[in-house]
């Protein structure tokens, strides 16, 4: 099939559900009214309350949500052939994931930016709160740990690109400095001059990678796990303004320009597809993930479709600056129908590959060779690369030769494949970085909720020493998972966990809907929320029993453990949201 059928389809449909699903929802369900103060202006302190451009907040939001997820979990998706991941990112996000980001942030908004937690004990019980704040806590250390490792297999031992993604720090410092401190409000100029500062990186990798300098930029898997480590621990200390926005909105540029190229390129080169529609591994028995089709598409693709994770950024960083509570329809539900859109070039793109050359780089040597599969094209991409592309998992090079090659495809391009697929790996890296600094930020925010019960001061989101203490505590979290897993125990793990938590958020918004007096369109969280923890606890059942617990070690029974403790605490707020609800009508009932 070619690739055009497909974009052009997605586009349609993201476009239909934009201009009329979410008008709907901004009007009649969450009832969104510009004149009212938001957080970000009655409680402004410079440092997490602040009053953003609706624009400048839409580059964080989107590139704080877009991830590794709707990258990564579509390539790998793509073991079950392109139909399943493209029918699920497509309905998913519309009716589901764009849904889920919006109603939270809404609800954050009118809420003083609190956390899902903090709704979840106001609108449903204290119990519930608890419980959503301890599946928070054990959802984003699996998430962080998931998201990073994509960037973890894709820049070790890479200087080129490892120099690119290191040069971005600096400039984002600047691009932020030059913001609050030189020309305030001068954001087109900054904006132009840090996307030109990020496509130069690219260009100074290449002879960087070839002088004296890349042993500096050569570092091994845990080399970059700790300058990881050392980057999200640094972004979510700093203020936002410093670091975090900037660099977000900054990534932002290259993520959504690169996404239009990579359309523009789609629609010029018109690709055919090389995947089958539906591969012979739907019934299982695929080497890369362990399961069928159904349930383990819908938690192989996580971001892209619904993400629980987007729910600690809509009542995390982003209800704190939004300045106008209109602007939340196209933050929280266009940025989603965006990163849905991003799925769907990202599992084009892996689709265009041939088999053989898609299964090389996915799998490690031994498998791919009893799987009876040879290279096409891969040893030619090598030698023009200037790297060993092969035997690398986890989605994130084989994304990057797919977008490569459509992009050499382009007439006149075909010389700089070494160029756009160090490019690709940029974009790749600036999705999950962004993901990691806000996430980490988010986490800090939940950890320091729990601690200031101890002791309040630990609650106090601007005293630093908190600060240092909550950080450190879930950066060593996700940290250590992401040093002892690799792709087929974290990423399954990561897209339960997700999961997951969208099931809570979806219940913590129907309570929100039926609790502001509009039962009546509580099937607009309700009917997502039905599906996705049918799934979601199915593979969450299936992943424990066959791929954790026979691995019969601690890290398997850890993992399973936390799998089992997760699906409980869902059960549990699930049950407890029910409850509530039926109170809520029958006392309406009783007054009427």
């Amino acid at each position: 099939m070619p690739a055009i059928v497909l974009m052009l389809g997605a586009l349609a449909t993201l476009a239909i559900a934009y201009r009329y699903y979410s008008a709907f929802l901004a009007a009649k369900v969450m009832v969104l009214d510009a004149d009212r103060p938001t957080p970000a202006e009655r409680l402004n302190d410079g440092h997490d309350y602040h009053p953003t451009h609706k624009w400048v907040l839409f580059g964080h939001h989107f590139a704080a949500i877009a991830g590794a997820g709707p990258l990564i979990g579509p390539v790998l998706a793509m073991q079950f052939g392109y139909m399943p991941g493209y029918l699920w990112l497509l309905f998913g996000v519309c009716l589901g994931g764009a849904v889920h980001d919006f109603v939270i942030l809404a609800a954050s908004v009118r809420r003083d930016g609190k956390s899902l937690a903090e709704i979840a004990r106001s609108e449903v019980s204290p119990i519930s709160g608890l419980v959503t704040s301890i599946a928070i806590l054990f959802i984003l250390v699996i998430a962080l740990a998931g998201l990073a490792l994509a960037v973890v297999n894709a820049l070790f031992d890479s200087p080129w690109g490892t120099f690119t993604i290191a040069m971005s720090i600096p400039l984002a410092l600047g691009m932020g400095w030059y913001l609050h401190r030189i020309r305030p409000g001068d954001v087109v100029g900054a904006s132009i001059a840090g996307a030109l500062g990020m496509v130069l990186c690219v260009f100074l990798g290449e002879p960087v990678a070839r002088s004296a300098l890349a042993p500096y930029f050569t570092l091994s898997r845990e080399s970059i796990i700790g300058c990881l480590a050392a980057y999200g621990f640094t972004a979510s200390v700093l203020p936002v303004w410093v670091l975090l926005c900037p660099r977000d909105y900054l990534s932002s540029y290259m993520k959504l320009g690169t996404i239009a190229g990579l359309i523009l390129g789609i629609l010029v080169v018109n690709p055919t597809l090389k995947a089958p529609a539906f591969s012979e591994f739907v019934h299982g028995g695929g080497p890369i993930v362990a399961g069928t089709v159904f349930p383990f598409v819908f938690i192989t693709i996580a971001c892209g479709a619904i993400s629980g994770f987007h729910s600690l950024v809509a009542s995390g960083t982003t209800p704190k600056m939004i300045r106008n509570e209109r602007d939340a329809r196209a933050i929280g539900y266009g940025a989603m129908l965006l990163e849905g859109l991003v799925g769907i070039c990202a599992l084009i793109a892996a689709a265009c590959l041939e088999p053989g050359d898609y299964y090389a780089i996915n799998v490690a040597t031994e498998p791919f060779t009893k799987m009876g599969l040879s290279m096409v094209n891969l040893p030619t991409f090598e030698a023009e690369i200037g790297e060993a592309i092969a035997g690398r998992p986890g989605g994130a090079v084989s994304l990057a030769v797919g977008m490569a090659q459509i992009f050499a495809g382009i007439p006149g391009m075909a010389s700089l494949l070494g160029y756009w697929y160090h490019f690709a790996i940029m974009f790749e890296a600036l999705f999950i970085l962004t993901t990691i600094d806000t996430g980490t930020r988010v986490a800090r925010f939940v950890v320091q909720e729990f601690l200031g019960r101890a002791w309040k001061p630990l609650g106090k989101t601007d005293w630093l020493p908190g600060s240092l203490l909550a950080t450190t505590l879930v950066v060593a979290g996700w940290t250590y998972f992401l040093s002892t897993g690799n792709v087929k125990t974290i990423w399954p793990m990561f897209g339960v966990a997700n999961q997951l938590l969208a099931c809570v958020a979806l219940c913590v918004g129907t309570a929100v809907i039926v609790n502001s007096g509009r039962a009546r369109y509580a099937w607009v969280t309700a009917a997502p929320l039905c599906f996705v923890a049918v799934t979601t606890l199915t593979a969450g059942y299936q992943s424990a029993i066959h791929t954790y617990l026979p691995m019969k070690n601690f890290q398997g029974y850890l993992d399973a453990g936390l799998i089992f403790a997760m699906m409980t605490c869902v059960v549990i707020v699930a049950t407890d949201t029910a409850f509530r609800i039926r109170r809520v009508l029958l006392t309406r009932a009783t007054l009427a």
